[in-house]
């Protein structure tokens, strides 16, 4: 039962209440987290069995939640790729077949007949630049290229104002309205840590321009 003085000491201390209504939003954020990770291993369990997928959530202090699964070969090599919460979220409430749209990622990544786990992170700037400058965007300019074929595609590394360092990407041909989407550098970086292709994004953006301008 609650008490005159119970509510009296609740008005004195607010930050009590607070501190309540923060415990709530968090025990909420890891109940979504927690259902979120099973329902990713659920779907993949779905498409390669219970005994081939492992599964853990680690906390980026930029991305937040991130979801690394993974998914061994029937001969053993390990195949590991990461998610992000968002994506996650859309992916299963979206996607016709969230546990094709999971698996379809490990399908490319089982190409390689030796496994692949996550790559290492630069552990320096010259590292990382080394990475951006010989790995990350000439593959996202040449993949962009290829996609589009024989449509002319612009694709380089741009100074954003607010983003700052950006791969941009777009159609000279079309010269009316958005012709171009960008990607921040540390976004593509994030996504080739995971395993995951970064032109994927451009390609995706591209694709969404062309809709716009009723071209596909």
């Amino acid at each position: 039962m609650t008490t005159d003085n119970d509510l009296k000491e609740e008005q004195q201390n607010p930050d009590a209440q607070a501190a309540g209504t923060d415990k709530t939003e968090a025990e909420k954020a890891q109940e979504l987290i927690a259902a979120v990770h099973y329902n990713g291993m659920t779907a993949l369990k779905m498409e390669f069995g219970d005994e081939q997928v492992e599964g853990q959530v680690m906390n980026h202090e930029a991305y937040g939640p991130i979801f690394t699964y993974m998914v061994k070969s029937p001969e053993g090599k390990p195949y590991v790729s990461g998610f992000f919460l968002r994506e996650m979220i859309a992916g299963f409430q979206t996607k016709q077949d969230p546990s094709q749209w999971m698996s379809s990622f490990f399908v490319d990544l089982m190409k390689s007949p030796e496994g692949r786990l996550l790559p290492m992170p630069p552990q320096s700037e010259d590292e990382a630049k080394a990475l951006i400058d010989k790995v990350i965007v000439p593959h996202c300019v040449k993949s962009v290229r290829e996609e589009f074929a024989p449509e002319p595609v612009h694709a380089d590394l741009e100074l954003h104002e607010e983003h700052g360092p950006v791969v941009e990407a777009g159609f000279p041909s079309i010269t009316e309205g958005n012709n171009v989407c960008a990607m921040p550098l540390h976004f593509l970086m994030a996504h080739y840590l995971l395993n995951r292709d970064p032109a994927d994004l451009l390609i995706q953006g591209l694709y969404r321009i062309r809709e716009e301008h009723g071209l596909d």
